[in-house]
């Protein structure tokens, strides 16, 4: 999803790779539950996960930044994509 010229496909596979990690990260979880773990390991657990989603999430967002505001575009795509970025970091706040 990065914008990045040098290897847009690198960065795009470094971004699937963390969320693999997520997603082995919440399946953990998922098997903590099952396995009747103590809910402050449980917990510690959903709080890596939560982290790393919010990283990644922060990564993507940082990316999109980069491309909207170095992006030679007509002023009114421009503006377009000012506005998506705004929806997309309100949604991101709550």
């Amino acid at each position: 999803m990065s914008h990045s010229p040098a290897d847009p496909d690198a960065d795009r596979r470094a971004l699937q790779l963390r969320l693999r990690k997520i997603t082995g990260q919440l399946k953990g979880v998922e098997a903590m539950l099952e396995g009747h773990y103590d809910c402050a390991e449980v917990l510690n657990q959903l709080v890596s996960a939560r982290k790393a989603v919010k990283s990644l999430a922060e990564k993507i967002i940082a990316d999109h930044l980069e491309h909207c505001l170095t992006s030679h575009a007509p002023a009114d795509q421009r503006r377009r994509q000012l506005k998506e970025v705004v929806t997309m970091l309100e949604r991101y706040i709550e």
